[in-house]
């Protein structure tokens, strides 16, 4: 009988929402701050998932869990389990490294996880440690940020590539464990390395694989335009709430209007002035709320190498912010080195009833140069 681990770190993604570029070391102060789990509720969504997959497979998978919130409270009825790790109310890395070792001593078959990329170093800490860094992962994606290729696209993605694997029709792969220098991402700098090479289920469908910088020579010209027809869209609609996503692309836009907007936070712009910087989900409410019939609109550029669009670096922009907005409202954008590499945009809202209103409309706008938009398809 194959035997899965399940570990959730639940500090995960607390601060997303905020406007936090990363947890670590920071749970304490956002759930003061009002933030709710995250980490937890998506590994319950994945479990459902696979409890529903269940009576496809020959034979069931021994579960075996850690106890309280680093693994038995979020797992749903109609999952059995086996409590093996006995973990503690508030957990650290230390607490991680820890449960990963003592399920190894249980000699499981694969590790089901609910974290981000500080919680897949912290595991493979534990696996080489234990000299088992064969053993394959599969990540629920819970955190602010997920550059590893071994997170499964959505909960539920993650929940399919588990039954696959067991159903024996998914092969290992090896892929990258990336990190960012959560201080300097604090800081608006982005500095990203790779930490290891760890197993996984090779699905190019479920699973997210690695984050790629894209980079192009001579796209000055196509950032201008990219920022020419956004700034037209300004004048023709006075008073239009602009809110830019995170990323270089969008940056250089707003350098190009004569605006300074963060690299690795959301703001917001008005009249080409700048009416918000770094916001969080609330920041972003009240702008909305106060925006009238003057109209908004939301630019976002989608990640190089995985395509997510929502989902990825952008957690300020909730679920209840997306519906504020409107679907409609959403324009992508790509400078030619991401549309070379980019066959489908990814959705992760964290609503699964707005994922599926936003994925039945199966193409959205992406902006590639000036008065240049085409319509890319939203990955199933």
């Amino acid at each position: 009988m194959t035997r899965i681990g399940i570990l959730v770190n639940p500090d995960a993604g607390l601060g997303g929402r905020l406007g936090y570029k990363g947890t670590d070391g920071r749970a304490a102060e956002a759930r003061a701050a009002g933030a709710v789990d995250r980490s937890g509720p998506r590994m319950t969504d994945a479990l459902s998932r696979f409890s529903e997959l269940l009576s496809h497979l020959r034979e069931a998978p021994h579960m075996m869990s850690c106890s309280g919130r680093m693994g038995s409270d979020w797992i749903p009825a109609g999952i059995s389990f086996e409590e093996m790790v006995r973990a503690p109310a508030e957990s650290t890395a230390d607490d991680t490294r820890r449960a990963v070792s003592e399920l190894l001593d249980a000699n499981i078959d694969l590790l089901f996880y609910a974290g981000g990329d500080g919680t897949t170093r912290d595991i493979v800490a534990a696996l080489e440690q234990a000299e088992r860094t064969e053993l394959p992962l599969v990540g629920v994606p819970t955190g602010v940020k997920m550059h590893s290729g071994c997170f499964a696209a959505t909960p539920r993605a993650a929940a399919e590539v588990l039954a696959a694997w067991l159903a024996g029709d998914l092969m290992l792969a090896s892929t990258e464990v990336m990190d960012l220098d959560e201080e300097a991402y604090r800081e608006g700098e982005w500095k990203v390395r790779m930490y290891a090479e760890v197993q996984t289920p090779s699905s190019p469908r479920w699973m997210q694989g690695a984050k790629m910088r894209v980079a192009a020579a001579e796209e000055e010209e196509v950032l201008e335009g990219l920022a020419a027809h956004v700034g037209e869209l300004a004048e023709e609609n006075p008073g239009m709430l602009i809110i830019w996503g995170s990323g270089g692309t969008l940056r250089a836009m707003s350098e190009n209007l004569g605006m300074q907007t963060t690299l690795l936070g959301i703001d917001a712009s008005r009249d080409g002035v700048l009416v918000g910087r770094d916001l969080a989900e609330e920041g972003l409410l009240e702008l909305l709320d106060g925006n009238g019939s003057a109209g908004v609109l939301l630019l976002l550029s989608p990640m190089g190498g995985q395509g997510f669009l929502i989902g990825r670096g952008n957690l300020q922009l909730s679920p209840e912010v997306l519906r504020a907005v409107g679907v409609d409202n959403i324009l992508g954008v790509a400078t030619p080195g991401k549309l070379a590499i980019l066959s489908e945009l990814r959705i992760d809202s964290g609503d699964p009833d707005l994922d599926a209103d936003i994925r039945e409309r199966r193409y959205l706008r992406v902006l590639q140069g000036f008065r240049t938009t085409r319509l890319i398809k939203v990955a199933d």
